[in-house]
């Protein structure tokens, strides 16, 4: 994760009074998710780590949608975070719109879902 996209990443949580963050298992992707809470220095009301497989993600889900935030900052592999998107509509109120990602989730095919890119550049679908 470059220091552009962390900044670009701060830059689009703004008002936020607190995250609940989402990262994948791998150390790559934890390790994002720390650079960035640190980088915000704003409250996080919870961290939330999953698998790349799961038989269903739905405790996961849950603990990552419970504590209703401003906003949802995932740090993952897209193979995880497609299978915990699945999970996150079926199973909780979570919602795309104020949720925002990592690069490497860049594109990610969601309507309403936020990010930055490796160059500091932000996109949504």
């Amino acid at each position: 994760m470059t220091s552009a996209e962390v900044e670009a990443l701060t830059r689009l949580l703004g008002q936020a009074r607190h995250i609940v963050l989402g990262t994948a298992a791998d150390p790559a992707s934890r390790a994002g998710g720390e650079r960035i809470a640190a980088a915000w220095g704003g409250l996080v009301l919870a961290t939330v780590t999953w698998p790349e497989t799961a038989a269903s993600w739905l405790r996961q889900a849950r603990r990552f949608a419970a504590p209703e935030p401003d906003v949802w900052v995932v740090s993952a592999t897209s193979a995880g975070w497609a299978g915990m998107t699945r999970r996150l509509l079926l199973s909780t109120s979570w919602s795309p719109h104020r949720t925002i990602v990592t690069s490497a989730l860049a594109g990610f095919p969601l309507p309403g879902l936020r990010g930055a890119r490796a160059d500091g550049t932000t996109w949504s679908s």
